[in-house]
C-alpha cells in the first residue's frame, strides 16, 4: 500500500520533522529543535501549529442529506444548526457482528439540510463513507473529497490572535464554525484534541501551504511553533480524550469509553441503537479510567493492569510521559466487577515486573477552555 503525503510535505521536510505513519500518511511525529516535550509546552502556553491533513474528510449532499447522516450516527443532529459541528461516532448497526462497536468517531459539520462536511480519521474514512452511501436514499450523493481538503489545528491560549493576524475569524463559540469567502476560501472551526483553545482549519489542498506560512509568520511573536502527532498524542492523553483504535473501536462501545455524551438516546434510529441501549441499561463490564504513576514508571498500551493480589483487573489503552505533570498516566479499561474509583492503589505489568499506579478520573491536568464536552478524538 502507497504511503501518503500531505500537501505541507515538502515544507515538513525541509524544518527537519521527523515523520511517521498515520493511517497510511507519513505525517510529522515532532520537528528537529524541540521534540515533543517543546511543541507541548508552546500549545499549554502559547501556540502551536499542526497539520492534520491525514484526516478524513467528505460531503453528503442532496435533499435530504442531514437526514441520513442524523439516522446513521449516533449523535443527535437536531441539537445543532447550519454554522456548527457536532461530533459523534460511527457504529456498527444492530445485526451486525459486534454491534454498537466504534467503527470510527468523526466531527459533523452542517452547512445546511442539503450540505453536510464529514471530518473522520484517515484509516477509517473510506468505510464510513462506504456504509453512509449504502444507506444513502435516491438524490443523496457521499462524496470523499480528502485530496482535495488540507486540516490545519492551530491551537493555545494565544491562538485567536494568530488567527486575527491573517484576517481569520476568532470570535466563535465552541463548535461554531466560519466560512470566508473569496479566493482563498478557509473553513475556521472553533475545536481541537488539546483541551485548550482552539481551531481547526479547512482549506483547499492547493492553498495550504500558503496559509501554513502566513501562520507561523503572523504567530512568531506568539512564539509559535510547528508541532508534531507525539505532542498532539501527549496533550489529548492528559486531557483524557479518547483515540480510535485504543480507547474506541469495533470492540469498544461508547459505553465502555464514556463517551455516552455523543448518543443521542431519545433518537429512534441509529446504527447499533438497540445494543448500545442494553448495554446502557445492564451496564458495562468494563469501563475506562485514567492511572497515573507515583514513581518512574510510564504505562504503556497493551500492558495488563493488576489489583493487589495480582489478579488481571484490565488492560492499557494509551499511556505516556506527561510533560505537564513530569509523571507517567494512561488510559485503561478497567472490569466494573474489580469496582475501580479514585484513589484505588492497582499496578501495571511492565515485562513481568508490576509497577504502581493509581486510579484517577481524567482530566490529568485542567483544561483551560471553557468548552462543554470534549472535543474529537483522532
Amino acid at each position: 500500500m502507497t504511503t501518503q503525503t500531505s500537501p505541507l510535505h515538502e515544507r515538513h521536510l525541509a524544518a527537519g520533522a521527523k515523520l511517521a505513519d498515520f493511517g497510511g500518511w507519513s505525517m510529522p511525529l515532532e520537528y528537529a529543535g524541540g521534540g515533543v516535550i517543546a511543541e507541548h509546552t508552546a500549545v499549554r502556553e502559547g501556540v502551536g501549529l499542526f497539520d492534520v491533513s491525514h484526516l478524513g474528510t467528505g460531503t453528503v449532499r442532496g435533499a435530504g442529506a442531514a437526514e441520513l447522516v442524523n439516522r446513521c450516527l449516533t449523535n443527535d443532529l437536531g441539537r445543532i444548526a447550519p454554522g456548527q459541528a457536532q461530533y459523534t461516532l460511527c457504529c456498527r448497526p444492530d445485526g451486525e457482528d459486534g454491534a454498537g462497536g466504534v467503527v470510527d468517531d468523526l466531527i459533523v459539520y452542517l452547512h445546511a439540510d442539503d450540505d453536510v462536511l464529514l471530518v473522520p480519521n484517515a484509516a477509517n474514512a473510506a468505510e464510513v463513507f462506504a456504509r453512509l452511501a449504502a444507506a444513502a436514499p435516491a438524490g443523496v450523493t457521499v462524496t470523499d473529497v480528502h485530496a482535495d481538503v488540507a486540516v490545519l489545528a492551530l491551537q493555545g491560549p494565544r491562538s485567536a490572535e494568530v488567527l486575527a493576524a491573517v484576517g481569520l475569524p476568532g470570535a466563535l463559540d465552541y463548535m461554531e464554525f466560519a466560512a470566508t469567502q473569496g479566493g482563498g476560501d478557509v473553513t475556521v472551526c472553533r475545536t481541537g484534541y488539546t483541551g485548550e483553545h482552539g481551531y481547526e482549519l479547512l482549506v483547499a489542498a492547493d492553498r495550504a501551504g500558503e496559509l501554513w506560512d502566513a501562520l507561523l509568520a503572523a504567530g512568531e511573536v506568539e512564539q509559535i511553533r510547528p508541532c508534531g502527532l507525539g505532542a498532539r498524542d501527549t496533550l489529548r492523553t492528559e486531557m483524557g480524550y479518547p483515540l480510535h483504535g485504543h480507547e474506541l473501536s469495533v470492540d469498544i462501545s461508547p459505553v465502555q469509553a464514556r463517551a455516552g455524551w455523543a448518543v443521542g438516546w431519545a433518537k429512534a434510529e441509529f446504527w447499533g441503537r438497540e445494543a448500545l441501549l442494553a448495554e446502557r441499561a445492564a451496564g458495562p463490564v468494563r469501563q475506562l479510567w485514567g492511572l497515573r504513576a507515583p514513581g518512574r514508571g510510564i504505562p504503556r498500551p497493551g500492558m495488563q493492569v493488576l489489583d493487589a493480589e495480582g489478579a488481571r483487573v484490565g488492560e492499557v489503552t494509551s499511556g505516556t510521559f506527561s510533560p505537564t505533570l513530569r509523571a507517567g498516566i494512561a488510559l485503561a479499561l478497567l472490569d466494573t466487577a474489580a469496582q475501580p474509583a479514585p484513589g484505588l492503589e492497582l499496578a501495571v505489568d511492565v515485562r513481568g515486573r508490576t509497577s504502581p499506579v493509581e486510579v484517577v478520573k481524567p482530566p490529568f491536568v485542567p483544561s483551560h477552555t471553557k468548552d462543554p464536552v470534549p472535543p474529537t478524538a483522532r
